[in-house]
């Protein structure tokens, strides 16, 4: 439809002939039968929302996806619709969203869905709604695990070995003048012995931690079988960043925790998660300002997944990087190489999970980790749990 034809059409109803009134209606049934066959000719999903997440519009490839009826799904809030889905955490004036979503009915898919905004007229500030568009991955994503992009994986096997080369010689050097600096510190005092060991203990530590980062490296590009053992979600996190404390103080970074109580055991490669938590922290601090930076990480649960949220108040993504955040060698930073949510993903899916993230350019980024506390069934579309929130 021409630009500012309602308008002019509102700015005239009163002079409008009798006569008329038909073609005008034609027209416009006419104009929106048009967009709908625009829509249902899309093999990807599209879902239209009201500014408060009232579905106003699903095309038929989204009602597959999701087991929904196109009619009766209309007038109806989202989250009552598609389980899993909070519009309180999604639905964020100017925020763009995309995220990873297995579902169970009536097919058992994956999928990912972008979020953008509708925004009014420039300067007002104004959302009119918002626009879902959904991919179904399921076949690609079986293929990736058949051929990870043989390309790609060439590419990535080669880039691998080298840099383990490059690095790891260096690490094993760094190792032996540390074993050697051990041998001289017993010979030491006591008293002076004591701090300088402790340092020598951190440094081999990170030494042992950046080989086992480099192993992880290689495995990034080939399925991996987590060494899976119950573990503590929280001391896992607590861990890591005790390994950042440093850089963090450093750059004068707040870290705020809001971590469930009572946390139950998670059964998880706990080397791969502080992997995980590790990445994800870093890319937080390194989009932080130079002042006042902030990275708030919360952790909730119920009765079948943890949720554990990473957030900063950094640079943000703007929403071109976000459609490809997780292709490989795709990196907003000059000296980055675009692997480590490849990495992180990779992790979190052989774990059973999602991840999320949601970002605004200029007011920071959220990275959401959804993991199951159990082996997944099939859980069929029904009243929906109570939402556990993180704010």
């Amino acid at each position: 439809m021409k630009s500012g034809f309602l308008e002019k059409l509102v700015a005239r109803l009163d002079r409008v002939e009798h006569g008329e009134v038909q073609q005008i209606v034609t027209r416009l049934i006419r104009e929106k039968g048009f967009l709908e066959k625009v829509f249902e000719a899309l093999q990807e999903g599209v879902i239209l929302l009201d500014p408060h997440g009232v579905i106003e519009f699903v095309n038929q490839a989204a009602g597959r996806f999701f087991g929904l009826d196109p009619d009766k799904a209309a007038g109806e809030p989202l989250a009552s619709q598609v389980r899993g889905l909070d519009w309180k955490t999604l639905g964020r004036p100017g925020r763009t969203v995309s995220r990873d979503l297995e579902v169970f009915y009536p097919e058992n898919r994956f999928l990912n869905f972008y979020l953008a905004p509708i925004d009014g007229e420039e300067d007002s500030g104004e959302t009119l709604g918002y626009v879902m568009l959904v991919r179904d991955l399921t076949r690609t994503r079986a293929e990736a695990e058949e051929t990870l992009e043989s390309e790609r994986l060439n590419a990535l096997t080669l880039l691998a070995a080298g840099v383990a080369h490059e690095i790891g010689n260096p690490l094993n050097s760094l190792d032996i003048h540390l074993q050697l600096l051990g041998r001289k510190l017993r010979k030491l005092p006591p008293g002076d012995r004591k701090p300088l060991e402790e340092n020598l203990a951190t440094a081999r530590a990170e030494i042992g931690r950046l080989d086992s980062i480099l192993k992880q490296f290689l495995h990034a590009v080939r399925p991996t079988v987590p060494r899976r053992d119950r573990h503590d979600l929280h001391e896992v996190l607590r861990d890591t960043l005790k390994l950042l404390e440093v850089e963090l103080e450093s750059r004068h970074i707040a870290v705020e925790l809001d971590l469930a109580e009572k946390l139950p055991p998670a059964v998880i490669d706990a080397g791969q998660f502080q992997q995980v938590f590790y990445n994800l922290v870093r890319n937080a601090y390194q989009a932080l300002p130079a002042e006042n930076g902030r990275i708030t990480i919360r952790s909730r649960f119920n009765d079948y997944e943890y949720v554990i949220a990473i957030e900063d108040n950094g640079s943000g993504i703007s929403p071109e990087h976000m459609g490809a955040i997780f292709e490989p060698y795709r990196t907003t930073k000059p000296s980055g190489s675009g692997l480590g949510l490849l990495i992180v993903r990779r992790i979190i899916r052989e774990h059973g999970g999602e991840i999320a993230i949601e970002s605004q350019e200029h007011e920071g980024t959220r990275v959401v980790i959804h993991l199951p506390r159990a082996e997944r069934s099939v859980r069929l579309l029904g009243t929906p749990d109570p939402v556990i929130e993180i704010d």
